[in-house]
């Protein structure tokens, strides 16, 4: 029987995390955190009040089996004068999908089909959740796209109404086997699945081990100067009575031209591996080279995260 495995996020971390959990025998549930209210998905959310399908597209792209022209046909963005100028073609087909069956999981359902998914997607909720974030600083900002944008230091974030988690998520969670925190924005695509009451109840009742795949660089206005610790340390304050059992982060160098670039262009900096900080927190830590470039950008070498976390699998 094959383990199954929940994955927690959203955006492109966790799309690039299913691309290399798919190649192996799992079986895989994305959870997908919906509060995204930037570019297309936030103007199809506000003219057809629904979740945001942006980091929804995303997943399915990574999860698909299916011809590569599909997946250019689903990531396609219209350049126009027109009202579809900047639209993803996967956001149409996944907004019509909602209206043709009614709720978002059902047309993910319907689209899963053509894809020949890999594994299943769910959203978080059904609801058209708003993000929002108290700064360090006392204001109060409304949306995942100005929390971003706003570049203030967050302190925490929560949702201006408690979201109804969709039941196939709480079930995933339930029969997991191992639940994993993707890589990505900590405050706006991670954290965002554990601040639902009760999703937070299913993982304090579940029996599956919790891991969390680090990011390799920080985030402005999110992770400033946080360490691999801080990551941890963060997540574990929204984790109930839950804590994260087992990290894996990269330990091996960026190249330092490439580390100015992202400094000086995204003002983000490499995450420190505080090996021996961490021990104090009494988790297991896997730590490798895990620097990949590709296209002059910086990402997580998909061999040897996807090696690490099925080997870790087969000891449970």
């Amino acid at each position: 029987m094959k383990h199954k495995v929940v994955v927690l996020g959203g955006g492109t971390g966790m799309s690039y995390l299913l691309r290399c959990l798919k190649q192996y025998p799992i079986d895989i549930t994305a959870i997908v955190s919906v509060c995204d209210d930037g570019n297309s998905t936030g103007i199809l959310r506000e003219e057809f009040n629904i979740p945001a399908v942006g980091d929804i597209r995303k997943v399915l792209v990574a999860l698909a089996e299916t011809e590569p022209l599909v997946m250019d046909l689903f990531n396609y963005r219209f350049s126009t004068t027109s009202d579809l100028d900047g639209h993803a073609v996967g956001n149409l087909l996944l907004t019509a999908m909602t209206e043709i069956n009614g709720n978002l999981s059902d047309g993910i359902e319907a689209l899963s089909k053509v894809l020949n998914l890999k594994g299943k997607v769910v959203p978080l909720t059904e609801d058209n959740v708003i993000l929002m974030a108290k700064m360090k600083d006392g204001t109060i900002v409304e949306g995942e796209h100005n929390i971003t944008m706003s570049k203030k230091q967050i302190d925490k974030v929560y949702y201006k109404e408690n979201p109804t988690p969709t039941i196939a998520a709480l079930k995933a969670i339930e029969e997991a086997d191992l639940i994993i925190l993707s890589m990505g924005s900590l405050f706006t695509s991670i954290i965002p699945n554990l601040i639902c009451d009760k999703v937070i109840e299913q993982i304090e009742k579940s029996q599956a081990k919790i891991m969390y795949v680090c990011n390799m660089m920080t985030q402005p206005g999110e992770t400033d100067s946080f360490t691999v610790t801080d990551h941890v340390i963060m997540l574990n304050k929204y984790l109930g009575d839950r804590k994260v059992d087992v990290v894996i982060a990269n330990n091996g160098e960026i190249d330092s031209e490439l580390a100015k670039k992202y400094e000086t262009c995204e003002q983000k900096n490499p995450v420190i591996f505080d090996e021996s900080n961490f021990k104090k927190l009494d988790n297991q830590i896997i730590g490798d080279d895990l620097v990949s470039i590709s296209n002059n950008m910086l990402r997580h070498n998909i061999v040897k995260l996807g090696f690490h976390i099925f080997s870790y699998l087969l000891q449970l």
